[in-house]
């Protein structure tokens, strides 16, 4: 058995350095870090072994997977003189930064978005043999942070004709939530669903302002909202109400009595003839 595992060890050996002899190799960290709204640069660089290459020269970034993954960036030059010209660019967000003829095919993501979060592969192709293409196996994690944000606030009634008040907010780490104003009752529940959570105040029963908060490591955000209950008018004020409604109405009927009576008087008399 242990002759066996030497023998493995010495094929490991073999073919390692056979990976390293054909002097292809692609650098990128394992790990990157943007944030929502802003850019962030990947970076990505390689060696070949060519002593000089001069012919045409393709730079390649997918997503999720490599070798099968969607293309978001490609690029093509086809001398050392011209400049490496966009064929894909996924929606415009994807700019090339580093020199393909420098060995440098370093990218910048601008605007950045939940949906970017994933793991990028570059590759390299030299036009010619099949064997001068390279790509990163491991690729780059994109790992996306934002400060909190108020994405909603509401107050809405059960079925039991009861009041609650709910907020949402989005952040990266997943924000923690506090409720304040004129609480009455601490009864409330939390769900959440990939970077949003939502916290929900239960039996609302004082009027006021109630003030949603969203704390990460990254900043905070608060977001308002005004609870005011309808109240009946008491059993005493029924009648004066009443009266006050019939007033108003007497009122505006004595006026176009009024208003009909001199128009009567001012159109009603005829003029008297000559003799």
């Amino acid at each position: 058995m242990k002759g066996f595992g030497l023998f493995l060890a010495c094929l490991l050996c073999i073919f390692k350095k056979g990976l390293q002899s054909n002097g292809w190799s692609i650098q990128v960290p394992s790990d990157a870090t943007g944030e929502i709204g802003k850019a962030v640069v990947l970076p990505c660089t390689f060696t070949h072994p060519h002593k000089t290459y001069d012919r045409t020269l393709t730079t390649i970034w997918r997503i999720k997977e490599p070798y099968d993954g969607m293309v978001v960036f490609k690029c093509v030059t086809h001398s050392s003189s011209d400049l490496c010209k966009t064929a894909v660019s996924y929606k415009n967000k994807y700019k090339l930064i580093g020199n393909p003829r420098h060995n440098n095919l370093s990218i910048k993501i601008d605007n950045l978005t939940w949906s970017d979060s994933n793991r990028y592969f570059c590759r390299v192709e030299f036009s010619g043999d099949l064997h001068d293409k390279y790509e990163s196996r491991t690729g780059i994690r994109l790992h996306l942070i934002a400060a909190p944000r108020i994405v909603n606030i509401t107050i809405g009634s059960n079925q039991d004709r009861t009041f609650r008040a709910q907020c949402t907010a989005e952040g990266e780490p997943l924000p923690s939530l506090t409720w304040t104003g004129p609480l009455f009752s601490n009864a409330t529940s939390v769900t959440s669903l990939n970077h949003q959570i939502t916290k929900e105040l239960h039996y609302l029963t004082r009027d006021g302002k109630y003030t949603c908060t969203a704390v990460n490591s990254h900043g905070r955000a608060e977001g308002a909202v005004y609870f005011y209950k309808f109240k009946a008018a008491s059993s005493s004020l029924i009648p004066i109400l009443m009266f006050v409604a019939l007033g108003i109405k007497a009122l505006v009927l004595l006026m176009i009595l009024g208003i009909a009576g001199f128009w009567r008087a001012g159109h009603g008399t005829a003029p008297s003839r000559l003799s």
